[in-house]
């Protein structure tokens, strides 16, 4: 698998890049991941980086975006954060990462069994990490299939993995509401931003389709 390099990333669309990272997945569950020299490159790009693609997923140890997308060196960007929340140092990021070093595809990326979003389920409270998990709350109060007040906490994995997925989309419409230059980046199709959940137990992605945001109506129909 060759390196990417400027001339590469220019030929890379927003599908595209999508579609990579899906081939990716696919070797990572299937155990036939490409075989790279990492050294190599390394070498090859000390003197620049031309990411197709940037992962915005959870510190969990068990989801590392460039193992679980089958991806080397130079290839993605890695934006890592405790229940791949937004705030305004995550949206910096982003914009860095499209606007200036040319990345086609932002991938909000969360996890099965996510110990952010359980303890926001029981509205953990522990110094710094208050206020972060604050950011999942609004999925917490968004989830509406389980009526039952008592199962509504981490003991319950349908009302876990149900916040999570909501969580995901709230991130994304995120990006959107609080981006002007991601948001002129997909109305001008340059970039696409898309949410995703990896299974923990199988390694599967599961990419939302209904969260691809790839001009101005997908933008319209995703935030109103």
């Amino acid at each position: 698998m060759k390196t990417h390099t400027l001339e590469t990333q220019a030929t890379v669309t927003p599908a595209l890049a999508l579609q990579f990272l899906k081939e990716g997945n696919a070797r990572f569950v299937n155990n036939l991941r490409v075989s790279r020299d990492l050294l190599q490159q390394a070498n090859e790009t000390r003197d620049g980086q031309w990411p197709f693609a940037t992962i915005v997923s959870c510190i969990d140890s068990r989801t590392s975006a460039e193992l679980i997308f089958d991806q080397g060196l130079g290839d993605i960007f890695s934006v890592r954060i405790a229940g791949n929340v937004i705030n305004t140092d995550i949206l910096g990021s982003l914009e860095f990462a499209c606007n200036v070093a040319g990345s086609r595809l932002i991938v909000v990326l969360g996890h099965s069994s996510c110990g952010a979003i359980k303890g926001a389920c029981d509205h953990v409270e522990l110094g710094n990490l208050t206020e972060l998990l604050s950011k999942i709350q609004p999925a917490v109060y968004q989830e509406s299939q389980t009526l039952e007040p008592a199962k509504r906490n981490s003991k319950n994995t349908a009302f876990v993995e149900n916040v999570a997925n909501l969580n995901v989309r709230h991130s994304v419409r995120s990006i959107i509401n609080r981006s002007y230059i991601l948001e002129h980046m997909v109305t001008a199709g340059k970039i696409g931003i898309i949410g995703a959940k990896h299974d923990l137990a199988t390694g599967e992605v599961t990419f939302f389709e209904d969260t691809w945001l790839n001009d101005e109506a997908s933008i319209r129909a995703m935030v109103g």
